[in-house]
């Protein structure tokens, strides 16, 4: 069973929106022939390294503001966790935070 965290117009929209940041941040990585889903991993499948993560949560702050503290979430996860961060984590973080 998907969990409501997980679908629906909420969901849809910032997946949309995180895909499109990363086009706009990434654009020199050619991500037009990765399919961006929630299950891809930043750093495995798309090769970011921290200064990408960076770049990207800082576009993403300019589009979110306040409402969503990417600092102190990515200060709350394990370095483990940050290596195997997918595009579904971030994208259920701040679709948590919107509500």
């Amino acid at each position: 069973m998907t969990s409501p965290a997980t679908t629906g117009p909420a969901y849809a929209a910032v997946l949309a929106e995180v895909t499109d940041a990363l086009h706009t941040v990434l654009d020199d990585l050619e991500l037009d022939d990765t399919p961006i889903t929630p299950d891809t991993r930043f750093v495995e499948d798309l090769d970011l390294e921290s200064i990408d993560l960076v770049t990207l949560t800082a576009e993403l702050g300019g589009r979110y503001g306040d409402r969503v503290d990417f600092p102190a979430w990515f200060a709350s996860l394990e370095l483990s966790d940050i290596i195997g961060l997918t595009v579904g984590q971030l994208v259920q973080y701040i679709a948590g935070c919107l509500r």
